[in-house]
């Protein structure tokens, strides 16, 4: 009798095992070996624009082609590419308001225009917006042809980094097509100027198309030394002087990867779980905008975001070789480190329509400091804890929910794009309690080197990766934006649900 229980509990754990995902059978070589190639100094830090960046896409590609993974129609490469204008700031440039005498790359920094060397009226003009929806009319009674735009930087009752970057090209349009010939934005913002100057005079790119207004006029950030002159800028027009030699524009290709697995089921395979992770990073050197050394100065990324990136390229080896009832459309973006380029350029570009794109799970991070869990950004927003933990608990991983709240991290990263559509999602990130040191180490630092990873919890990391976007793709209720989300009533109007 014993030998019989013997024999049955052997038999049901071969069954077990021959019914365990592929993602089980993935191994540390293989996830070390992807990373060691996407992380490596020959790729030179993945910048956006840059050969390492197209190096690494090439790579994503021939990945998927090897696992099968279809290309999307009308793309037999993987690639769709996004056109990029490549701005580079002036060497010099000055401007003196008052008493006071601005440098660039001291206390300002010039971003657009051609040179210029002038003395004309300001005005101040709130924050340089016009919306009808929102109550914006900042130019309301103000003439501004001729003359030198003073606002306030980023958008009335924000901080948020994101939505300051995104207001900037629609400010240049908006002083520009007024008339102005310089708009300046003064500097009042939560983190520190030298961070936000040492981003924003690195090399730019802005996505380019038919349509793109050429920004001819001058456009300066200052640190504000003077905040009496703003003051009084507010009720009488002030002279000031702007000199500088104009920045230089020219143009440069990236490109998202792209990949498609068909579902299995007849009626669910026509909805699309987004598997995405951003591959870029930001280069070597000064580009990098940290701590760097003659012998060290390339910013290979390793966490951020080649475990994302080597998460993704394994999600396209095992859900291919055994697909989920749902499609999967995999997407590795470039250009995140420059401001969510690449999600921005998809979302409003897709090659699957978003009302068939029912969720997207993202995955990017700074690092871990916690090797027995992930995190999970956006935890508690779309119905699919259930599927993170089961996901988690499958490789004996605990779940961090919604690490850092002070920092915004889920408006801070490519899910955001789909989510300022409507589509549900979540960012799955190593296991993180907090950006202290230990983090702090090597996000963003020439130092994450990929030796530098425990390529045990890379699996780990992987693995769960896989196995919750798989335990998503197979439920039979799709996921949705809990009540009252931020995004909720977006999400319902982009599947007609109102």
């Amino acid at each position: 009798m014993k030998q019989i229980s013997l024999f049955i509990a052997i038999l049901f754990s071969a069954q077990l095992i021959a019914q365990q995902q592929p993602e089980f059978s993935l191994t540390v070589p293989e996830v070390e070996a992807d990373l060691r190639f996407i992380a490596s100094d020959e790729l030179q830090g993945r910048r956006t624009g840059e050969a390492g960046n197209n190096i690494a896409a090439k790579y994503i590609a021939e990945a998927y082609r090897a696992a099968g993974v279809q290309a999307p129609e009308g793309m037999e490469d993987y690639m769709q590419t996004i056109n990029f204008g490549k701005s580079q700031v002036p060497a010099e440039g000055t401007l003196v308001w008052g008493e006071s005498t601005y440098q660039h790359m001291e206390d300002m920094i010039v971003l657009g225009g051609i040179p210029l060397d002038a003395t004309a009226k300001a005005v101040f003009a709130g924050h340089g917006l016009e919306n009808e929806k929102k109550g914006w009319d900042d130019y309301k009674g103000i003439k501004a042809e001729g003359k030198i735009v003073v606002v306030m930087g980023g958008i009335p009752n924000s901080q948020d980094p994101l939505e300051t970057f995104n207001a900037m090209q629609a400010k240049r349009d908006l002083a520009q097509s007024k008339g102005a010939i310089a708009l300046i934005e003064i500097y009042r913002l939560p983190f520190p100027w030298g961070f936000f100057k040492n981003y924003m005079t690195s090399d730019r790119l802005t996505p380019k198309s038919e349509s793109t207004r050429e920004n001819t006029m001058s456009y300066l950030w200052i640190k504000e030394k003077d905040p009496e002159a703003t003051l009084l800028l507010k009720k009488k027009k002030t002279e000031l002087s702007v000199k500088h030699n104009g920045v230089t524009e020219s143009s440069v290709k990236s490109q998202n990867v792209i990949g498609i697995i068909p579902g299995t089921d007849s009626t669910l395979k026509n909805e699309f779980i987004a598997l995405t992770a951003h591959y870029d990073h930001v280069g070597t050197g000064k580009n990098g905008g940290s701590f760097y050394t003659p012998e060290d100065s390339i910013f290979n990324g390793a966490r951020d975001n080649g475990m994302g990136t080597v998460a993704l390229i394994s999600a396209a080896k095992a859900l291919a070789k055994k697909p989920a009832k749902r499609s999967i459309l995999l997407i590795a973006f470039t250009g995140e480190e420059m401001g969510l380029l690449g999600s921005q350029y998809y979302a409003s570009n897709p090659v699957i329509p978003l009302t068939e794109t029912i969720f997207n799970f993202n995955t990017d991070g700074a690092g871990y400091n916690d090797k027995s869990s992930i995190s999970v950004i956006g935890y508690g927003r779309t119905g699919t804890d259930d599927a993170i933990q089961a996901g988690a608990k499958a490789f004996g991983m605990g779940v961090i929910e919604n690490p850092a709240p002070d920092q915004n991290l889920f408006d801070r990263s490519d899910n955001v794009a789909f989510a300022a559509k409507g589509v549900p999602c979540a960012n799955f990130s190593p296991g993180v309690t907090g950006f202290e040191e230990e983090l702090m180490k090597y996000y963003h630092q020439a130092a994450d080197n990929p030796e530098s990873v425990d390529f045990d919890y890379l699996l780990k990391y992987v693995q769960t990766y896989i196995h919750t976007a798989r335990i998503i793709a197979d439920a039979p209720v799709k996921p949705k934006w809990t009540a009252g989300d931020k995004y909720e009533e977006i999400g319902k109007k982009l599947y007609g649900l109102e």
